[in-house]
């Protein structure tokens, strides 16, 4: 296994930083595109060979120093007993949400068997790829989870905080429930080779410090304890939660590209940090992309950075310009 991304997920410092792309082997890809004409997005993950088609991609591409696997982080949903689809230009549907504290599941189905196919992929990733990059695992956030599962969709996730307020019992639960399944899925996914796992809290922040202490911050501290290899949390907009994030347990702290890299390194200290170049920067062009990579790279210093997106990739994003970005990384000689 190539361990540049390991090593700096331990803190290390690295020859140069490890770099990857979050929504890595998405719609920017005219394969990827081609691959969905034949099959829907449910069809694409649940079936081993093709979601190994896809997550390869990248690598046939640039070869990035991880490789994250094609999945959805509503994977999870089905052990809990909730139906969901992909809806086009609206998201991820949930057909049995939960509207109120008589929704909320009481027990789940075993994850190994609901949801086989993740460790099928990877296991065929490590034996087409693992010796030569770092594969990496992910799932969703408690929070993030039942804010998809609550009510109708709303940017600011109004439903599910609006549950929070006149259902705390219920709320709670249901965190307690969407942790319990994520505490054995990335166990599951350790077991069938996952170098690193990520888990995407992304709507975590929109609560504020003292609602993220009480209710979130104990049950991301099981999730970690639960990883067996290094770990990454990423919340978009964390505002003033860096501390609090620092506390989960994760050996790294994602960061979104509002956050300033330098600023986020003085307040998280030794941990390790992963980010945060802005999207929207690799709609420009490569010398573009080129220096503010390395304007990012700068700030974060030798050790401990994960170069990485401060969100997922955007579906406009020219392929050259991926290519540019993680070029822009493995120029970096220290």
């Amino acid at each position: 296994m190539s361990d540049l991304l390991v090593r700096a997920a331990r803190g290390e410092r690295t020859e140069r930083p490890p770099v990857w792309l979050m929504r890595q082997a998405g719609r920017y890809i005219p394969e990827y595109r081609d691959i969905r004409e034949q099959y829907s997005f449910k069809e694409a993950i649940k079936t081993p060979e093709v979601a190994e088609r896809i997550t390869l991609l990248p690598w046939e591409l640039f070869q990035p120093d991880g490789l994250v696997m094609f999945s959805d982080i509503l994977t999870v949903l089905e052990p809990l007993g909730f139906d969901y689809h992909i809806e086009s230009g609206v998201g991820p549907v949930v057909s049995n949400p939960v509207m109120s504290p008589d929704d909320v599941p009481m027990e789940s189905n075993d994850v190994a068997t609901e949801i086989d196919y993740v460790g099928k992929l990877l296991t065929r990733l490590q034996n087409s790829v693992g010796d030569r990059t770092s594969i990496i695992g992910f799932a969703g956030g408690p929070y993030t989870l039942a804010s998809y599962v609550v009510g109708d969709e709303s940017a600011s996730r109004k439903p599910i905080r609006r549950f929070r307020a006149n259902h705390p019992d219920a709320f709670r639960d249901l965190l307690e429930a969407f942790t319990d399944v994520v505490c054995e899925y990335v166990e599951y996914q350790v077991e069938h080779g996952a170098d690193v796992v990520q888990v995407f809290d992304t709507w975590a922040g929109v609560l504020t410090p003292d609602d993220y202490r009480e209710f979130v911050l104990p049950l991301h501290k099981r999730i970690f304890d639960a990883i067996d290899v290094p770990s990454i949390v990423f919340a978009r907009h964390p505002g003033g939660k860096l501390d609090l994030l620092r506390e989960s347990g994760a050996d790294v702290v994602g960061l979104d590209w509002t956050v300033d890299m330098a600023d986020a390194r003085e307040t998280l200290g030794d941990t390790p940090v992963q980010g945060n170049l802005d999207p929207s920067y690799l709609l420009g062009n490569p010398e573009f992309i080129r220096e503010k990579t390395h304007d990012v790279i700068e700030n974060a210093g030798d050790s401990g950075h994960i170069l990485n997106l401060g969100h997922g990739i955007d579906r406009n994003t020219p392929v050259e310009n991926a290519k540019a970005f993680v070029e822009a990384a493995k120029e970096i000689d220290r």
